[in-house]
């Protein structure tokens, strides 16, 4: 019972300082981040810190991946929700994946996006992952090359707003009317 008591807390420990890196590097850049600095934010001691990840290329590509494998789990459970609109599931996935890296929040996919050199596979394995759920969602309701062809437009959209929307609520007023002219109901 105490070991899975200890797990717990650790992978606690471990989910607490990849969060706390990931917000260094977004505030920081890659570059001018230090370990000591991850360190500080994440309430670790430096060597602590190496002993979790024994180099700052390790530690972000793990924080990193960390955060698309949460956006991608959470966009799985809100398409999963069929009781709902399939028109509010899409806008709600969309938000998962996009819309919170909207306004100040921006910095963490800008220093994602900036670096696809040190991530590996992952840069393309969750964003074909995210429109392969949305093709399969939209495919619900038309014809599976026709969802393809919307998914990726809606992407695109997305794409542009993310960084066209001063706020959060403004991305997703603007997905919504994409959603709404291209997801059949």
């Amino acid at each position: 019972m105490v070991g899975s008591e200890g797990q717990g807390g650790e992978a606690g420990r471990r989910d607490h300082v990849l969060e706390s890196a990931l917000h260094t590097f977004a505030r920081f850049g890659y570059r001018k981040t230090s370990m000591e600095e991850i360190a500080r934010e994440a309430q670790i001691s430096r060597p602590g810190l190496y002993f979790l990840f024994s180099s700052k290329q390790e530690l972000f590509r793990a924080a990193a991946t960390r955060a698309l494998e949460c956006d991608l789990a959470a966009v799985e459970r809100v398409l999963a929700e069929s009781e709902r609109p399939l028109r509010s599931r899409v806008v709600d996935a969309f938000d998962r994946w996009a819309g919170r890296y909207v306004g100040p929040a921006r910095d963490v996919m800008a220093v994602i996006d900036h670096n696809p050199d040190l991530l590996g596979r992952i840069v393309e394995t969750a964003p074909a992952r995210f429109r392969e759920l949305i093709t399969d969602a939209i495919a619900q309701v038309a014809d599976r090359q026709s969802a393809a062809d919307i998914a990726q437009t809606l992407i695109s959209t997305s794409l542009g707003l993310k960084y066209q929307a001063d706020t959060h609520a403004c991305y997703l007023a603007r997905l919504a009317v994409a959603v709404r002219l291209l997801v059949p109901q």
